[in-house]
C-alpha cells in the first residue's frame, strides 16, 4: 500500500549535523539489514549441510523479512521526521 506525503515544497537545506546523523542512520540500517541477511544465509548453508536441523531454524528465517521491513519502515520515519516529510 502507498501512502500519500506532503514533500516540501521548498528546498530542503541540512545542516553539518543533520548530515552526520543521517549518515550514522544510515550506517545503522545498513548493519541491522546485513546482520538479518546474513542470518539468513548462515542457516540456509547449515541447512544445506545438515537438514535435519531445517525445523529448528525455518522459525527464526522466517521471521528476518519481517524484521527486516520494520527495520526500514523505521527509518524511514526517522528521516520523514528529519526533512519535515508529513503524512496526512
Amino acid at each position: 500500500m502507498l501512502f500519500q506525503m506532503r514533500l516540501p515544497t521548498e528546498p530542503v537545506t541540512l545542516s553539518v549535523g543533520q548530515i552526520s546523523e543521517l549518515n550514522q542512520k544510515l550506517s545503522d540500517l545498513r548493519h541491522d539489514v546485513n546482520n538479518k541477511l546474513s542470518l539468513i544465509a548462515a542457516s540456509v548453508e547449515l541447512i544445506r549441510r545438515r537438514p535435519e536441523i531445517a525445523g529448528r531454524l525455518l522459525d527464526s528465517v522466517d521471521q528476518q523479512p519481517r524484521i527486516i521491513a520494520g527495520i526500514l519502515t523505521q527509518f524511514s520515519a526517522q528521516v520523514e521526521a528529519m526533512l519535515h516529510i508529513e503524512r496526512p
